[in-house]
């Protein structure tokens, strides 16, 4: 699970850098100033929930694997997928439906958050 989340982190934080990159370089002039700040909402949430998924990695590390960090881990995952794609493709596609996917997006965050915080609050000392 260590590697596994680790991996997905890093890549998603990556992808964070480019997309952002992209949007800075390419989609502003072409978009409008309100477009993109939906989009550098998307790249800001996408970001910290790809450190999400390294401290989640980095836990599992000390603490060991446990069901809840990997639930914290898939739903900060799904989150990323739904909230920060679901504002890139509004504002590419200018499709405001998508709007409706992006609540389901913060909902899995913030489960992914309780999911670490319970594990955080079970955990026995050692």
């Amino acid at each position: 699970m260590q590697r596994k989340f680790m991996l997905i982190g890093a890549l998603m934080a990556m992808l964070s850098v480019a997309i952002g990159a992209f949007g800075a370089h390419m989609l502003g002039p072409i978009v409008g100033e309100s477009a993109m700040k939906v989009y550098e909402t998307g790249v800001q949430y996408h970001m910290a929930h790809a450190l999400g998924m390294i401290l989640i990695a980095l836990t599992a590390g000390v603490w060991g694997d446990s069901r809840k960090l990997a639930w914290a881990g898939w739903l900060l995952f799904a989150g990323i997928i739904l909230f920060s794609g679901s504002l890139y493709l509004l504002t590419v596609t200018g499709v405001k439906a998508l709007g409706i996917i992006t609540p389901f997006g913060g909902v899995a965050f913030i489960a992914g958050w309780i999911c670490l915080m319970a594990e955080a609050m079970t955990r026995k000392k050692k």
